[in-house]
Formats: structure tokens, sequence, C-alpha cells
């Protein structure tokens, strides 16, 4: 039976809603090195850290940075004892920048769950906040379980439902009344294994958030339990199951988060894990020092685990924007 022109193109319509894949559009692990991809902040850290981030010949020299077979090491100094300004560590963000996508982090190490430190994978856009921020990976000093969070400007808020994990907080604009400033919408995950020392102990695993307009919905799969789809460079979330983190809601996400740069950081103390509140409650850190930068200038042998060792970035865009998954849709069958 022959099709009609109309027919024929509302098919392909439908297949195209349907059946969205995902195509490779952005490897980090494709480049010569993949710190080519990202230029080394040394500006004061904006989150008041007991930091300093150092530029890419220094980070080499001291071996904060280096590359083997295809995984990337980012670490800090952990042999010398501060005297002033901050322990040593490094921050990258992306030359490139992105709108929508699939977002893959494979990891095999994170910085550990040690008192004082406070690691983040996260994207930025510009004129903070303006262009939005999504925290992907993110906790400080002790912490067991992963927490994501969103900061905007005003008029963003997300629902409580749709994840797995658990809500922390709803408005996303950063000066939310009748929440701390900067506090975000947060969710936290349940899974033990998703941050710090247990990640590490599991052998890392791997994140996956997919940026719609519609908001983000964020995945963690533990290292035995990654999707094939995944591991074969044909990632389909719509199989994945419930997300563990998701952002949707009460929100234009596509004016609140645009541009966005990825951002690798470890830093100390600050405005968060450097907060007297903060540090009173997690976990045994104030037995150890009265003060978070008391303790991250006197123990560097403490944050010998406090580094990041990435596997594989990669960024998929929907199949739907381009013509070459047309032939997907219409296999010939003879």
């Amino acid at each position: 039976m022959r099709l009609s022109r109309l027919s024929l193109l509302s098919l392909l319509s439908y297949a195209s809603m349907t059946f969205a894949t995902y195509m490779i559009h952005d490897d980090y692990g494709d480049s010569a090195s993949f710190f080519d991809r990202f230029t080394f902040w040394t500006e004061p850290d904006p989150s008041h850290g007991y930091v300093q981030y150092v530029d890419q010949a220094t980070a080499e020299g001291k071996g904060f940075i280096s590359m083997s077979d295809g995984v990337a090491y980012l670490g800090v100094d952990y042999t010398s004892v501060v005297v002033s300004g901050g322990r040593q560590s490094v921050r990258l963000t992306s030359r490139s920048q992105y709108n929508h996508g699939l977002y893959i982090l494979d990891l095999s190490h994170m910085p550990g769950s040690v008192c004082g430190s406070w690691p983040a994978f996260w994207m930025v856009g510009p004129n903070w906040p303006q262009g939005g921020e999504i925290d992907i990976i993110e906790g400080v000093s002790q912490s067991t379980n992963n927490a994501m969070t969103l900061h905007t400007s005003d008029g963003c808020s997300i629902a409580g439902n749709g994840f797995t994990g658990t809500i922390q907080s709803t408005n996303c604009f950063v000066g939310a009344g009748g929440q701390g400033y900067n506090t975000g919408c947060g969710i936290q995950l349940t899974s033990n294994a998703s941050y710090g020392d247990g990640l590490n102990n599991a052998d890392g695993g791997v994140y996956g958030m997919e940026w719609t307009s519609g908001g983000f919905k964020s995945w963690f799969f533990t290292r035995g339990n990654i999707p094939l789809d995944i591991l074969s460079d044909t990632p389909d979330p719509l199989s994945w199951g419930t997300p563990d983190a998701a952002f949707a809601g009460d929100c234009n996400f596509d004016t609140h988060f645009n541009n966005m740069q990825i951002v690798f950081d470890t830093t100390f103390c600050g405005d968060w894990a450097g907060h007297p509140d903060v540090w009173a409650s997690s976990g045994t850190c104030q037995t150890l020092a009265p003060t978070c930068e008391e303790y991250v200038a006197n123990n560097p042998t403490d944050f010998q685990e406090a580094y990041w060792e990435i596997n594989a970035l990669k960024i998929y865009q929907d199949a739907r924007n381009t013509t070459a998954r047309l032939p997907r849709l219409f296999p010939y069958h003879p």
C-alpha cells in the first residue's frame, strides 16, 4: 500500500518523536590531551574557599594533573603545610559552551570524604546566576551521598516528585526567602556509592545527565550496573528507569539555563564546607580542629585522596536535530 505524502511526513514525525536517540557531539577523550579542552582558573575562589588555584604549568610541574592511558588525573597539594592563602588545587572550565544534550561522565575516583574538602563537577552559564548553575556532583567534608542542586535567577522552582532521591529544597532562586542565600533547589541521592569514599570503594561509576527544555534528569550507575547502551555509545535515557534526580516544574529552563560551561574543581572550606555550623555538624571534623581552615592547613597528607580520575566525558545531542538518523527509522527488510 502506498502512503500519501502527508501520511509519510506524519509517520516520519511520529517516529522521530518516539524513537529519539542521542548522537555523540563532543568526546573529551578524542583530544591529544584532556586538558586542552579547558582553561585553568587562577582568580580567587568565588565561593571564598581556602584554596589557591594554580595555572596549567604549575599544575603539571607539581603533579596536580596528568594523563595516563586516556585517564585524566586532577589532584591537589597533599605534601605542604599551608602558611597562608590556602591549599593549592586545580579548577578547570571547559572552553566549549553547551545548550541541552546528554552528558556522560565515567569516574574511577573522585575526591574522598575528607574534612574540609568541597569537590564539584558542575555547569555554569554567563552572568551568574542569570545563565544558571547545575551542580551534578557535589558535597563537603564527610558527606556520603551526592547532592544535586540548581541555582538560578528569580522565578524557577521544581516539583518534589518524579525521582528516587530526597528533595532538600524546591526554590532554585539564589535569593529565595525562607532558605539560606544561594541554597538553590536540591535533591540528595539515596545511594552512598554516589559520592566520595563510597564511590571510590566501589571502583567509581557513571553519571548521566539529560538537559532538555523540560529541565534536567540525572542517573548514577555503579561500575557493575552501567547500561550496555552507554558502554556502546548509544545511550538511551528512556531505558534507564526513574532518575535519581529530576528538576522540572514551574520554571522556564531555556530562559534560566544557557551557554553553560563544564567545571571540575576541588576547593576547601569556603561558604559551605567552612561555615561554622556545617563544620560543627560534619561528622568528626570539629574534633580534629576548631576551624576548617586550621585543619586544611595543617594536615596535608589527609588530602592525598582528594583527586579526580576521569575515564571519559562525552556529550551527546538529540539525533532528531540531524538528518543522519533518518535511514535508521525505516531499515530495509527484503
